[in-house]
């Protein structure tokens, strides 16, 4: 389950039940940009803003979770199934090779930017070690979920002890893809992914894709147990007063983010 944070300052942010360490999933409420594609909790660098604007956002957002701006590691998300294991010393640091994160350390956030996408959090407590990924369409049906998990257990973490937490992203009521999606889908995914989570939606060559289903299958072939994935039941696209959204907007948005620490518990 998920629950919905409002802050004094009129930050919005949600947080799983299931997970303890210090995370977040930002919506677009609380922040200091101005521009109205922007406005107000834009954490995007890219997006046109004021970069003071970003960072303040930051300080906002991370502030309220108990973090800094200057424990972060962010990628450039090229939306491949690449999770990179990064440490405490990879603090502050950008990369450019993949769409998702794991570390055992303490002293590095763990950070993925979405509008539309979904941004998976992972945790085992007991292994001590989290993760972090952005899942858009390509990730989603190449399996990055799994990819994470499989690290995870790589590095010590048990199947049955991992929680997962599937934030706010598009749904298939407004998720509406073509051919290319579909091909990609049966050729990465097999065709039993692709009939279960495609739907055609009016003629055939659309279809309603829902790329939450996708990936939690994906974690659930990994051994995770169902009761261990949370999912928060909002569709970006269908709230823009609450979310940015790629599709809503045609592109022109900011860019939200879901963050995970290993420190104290919340």
């Amino acid at each position: 389950m998920f629950t919905e944070i409002t802050e004094n300052n009129g930050l919005v942010y949600y947080r799983s039940d299931n997970i303890r360490y210090p995370h977040g999933f930002s919506t677009r409420l609380g922040g200091v940009s101005t521009a109205p594609h922007l406005r107000s909790l834009n954490l995007g660098e890219n997006r046109g803003d004021d970069p003071g604007n970003v960072v303040r956002n930051y300080d906002i957002f991370l502030g309220a979770l108990g973090l800094t701006y200057e424990t972060l590691v962010s990628s450039a998300q090229i939306h491949s199934a690449n999770v990179r294991v990064v440490t405490a010393a990879d603090a502050g640091r950008r990369f450019d090779d993949c769409d998702g994160f794991i570390t055992a350390d303490s002293g590095v956030s763990l950070c993925v930017k979405v509008a539309d996408c979904i941004p998976i959090l992972f945790s085992d407590e007991k292994a001590g070690i989290i993760g972090a990924v952005h899942a858009g369409w390509r990730g989603a049906v190449s399996g990055i979920a799994s990819v994470c998990v499989k690290k995870m257990l790589s590095m010590g973490a048990h199947a049955e002890d991992i929680q997962v937490a599937i934030g706010a992203g598009i749904h298939p009521c407004c998720y509406e893809v073509g051919e290319d999606f579909a091909a990609a889908a049966r050729d990465i995914a097999g065709e039993e992914t692709f009939r279960k989570h495609l739907k055609p939606r009016g003629n055939a060559d659309k279809y309603s894709a829902d790329i939450v289903g996708i990936s939690r299958d994906f974690i659930l072939e990994c051994g995770v147990p169902a009761k261990n994935i949370s999912e928060c039941a909002e569709c970006t696209c269908c709230r823009p007063d609450r979310f940015f959204s790629h599709r809503y907007t045609g592109g022109k948005r900011g860019t939200m983010c879901a963050v995970i620490s290993k420190s104290q518990y919340i």
